[in-house]
């Protein structure tokens, strides 16, 4: 592999990494502040916040099909809809986003 390759990986490691260590530091000086108190009230309200908003970036992201066309965003549409239709005949998380990725595949592949 390339210098530029290895670069690369050992940049998502270090960002990976920090993204997971530095809230744990941060909250745990923060506990210690005041007085390990483990309780929910020690916990900041916008962290709360934070898992949603997430979940909502990485679902809005993943509409926008890589290369705009008709047929991707056919099957970009086919695949919400089969996603809704499983969550609402199931009220799970698992079957939908299986049937969903795969009502996409099969689109894709029959267009392509």
């Amino acid at each position: 592999m390339s210098s530029a390759l290895w670069f690369a990986v050992f940049a998502s490691a270090l960002g990976t990494l920090l993204i997971r260590v530095l809230p744990l530091f941060w909250m745990q000086r923060r506990l210690e502040r005041q007085g390990n108190d483990d309780n929910l009230e020690a916990m900041p309200q916008w962290l709360s916040l934070l898992g949603p908003v997430m979940i909502a970036a990485v679902f809005g992201v993943s509409l926008m099909p890589v290369t705009p066309s008709a047929s991707s965003w056919l099957a970009t549409l086919i695949g919400i809809l089969a996603t809704l239709a499983v969550w609402w005949y199931k009220r799970t998380l698992g079957w939908p986003v299986a049937a969903g990725v795969a009502a996409y595949g099969v689109v894709v592949m029959l267009l392509g």
